[in-house]
């Protein structure tokens, strides 16, 4: 069995060993299942004797300040990588969870989606909390819709986006009205 320091990725132009095909299928979840050549239909396309095409020694690593997430599939990082978000609140505790999981599982993808969601509302929270909330009318574009002719350019037209266009207002209205109607009934329980 091989250890990272023994295994660098494919990052060089020298390939490093292959690990033991046992060892891959027990640690990355899903690895294997087109090991057998009758499975893979590019087999006849494969040619191992191509040049990969790096000019390069493995490069320099970028400094890790914080552990990142990374996929179970991968051992380390690539040597570059974003650090312009990094994880926090309930969105980065939902985004280390998915990547427990195999990039290939629906579990991995739909838990990045409900962060990403998560996310959203967390930074909604904390613009209501600095006394900077978002402004619903031009983020919409309800206001563009009326001053700019918006209405009168999806009439008399085939075009797709018609069809629901009339929900979009109410889908990203409904919150701030839910919110607004919840916010004056605690207000008003609160005085009485």
């Amino acid at each position: 069995m091989s250890t990272p320091a023994d295994n660098l990725p494919v990052y060089t132009a020298a390939r490093p060993p292959t690990p033991d095909s046992a060892w891959l299928r027990k640690t990355i979840p899903g690895w294997g299942a087109d090991v057998d050549p009758a499975d893979r239909p590019s087999v006849p396309k494969l040619r191992s004797d191509l040049d990969s095409g790096a000019h390069w020694e493995f490069p320099e690593r970028q400094p890790e300040p914080t552990l990142r997430e990374r996929s179970v599939e991968h051992r380390v990082l690539t040597p570059v990588f974003g650090t312009a978000q990094p994880l926090r609140g309930l969105s980065g505790v939902i985004r280390r969870v998915a990547y427990r999981y195999s990039e290939g599982r629906a579990a991995h993808w739909l838990l990045l989606l409900g962060a990403d969601r998560v996310d959203v509302a967390e930074h909604r929270v904390t613009a209501l909390v600095r006394l900077r909330p978002d402004d619903p009318i031009s983020e919409t574009g309800i206001r563009a819709e009326i001053t700019r002719g918006g209405v009168r350019s999806r009439l008399r037209r085939r075009r797709t986006d018609v069809k629901h266009a009339w929900m979009d207002p109410v889908v990203v209205t409904a919150p701030w009205v839910a919110a607004a109607v919840f916010g004056a009934r605690a207000w008003r329980r609160r005085r009485a």
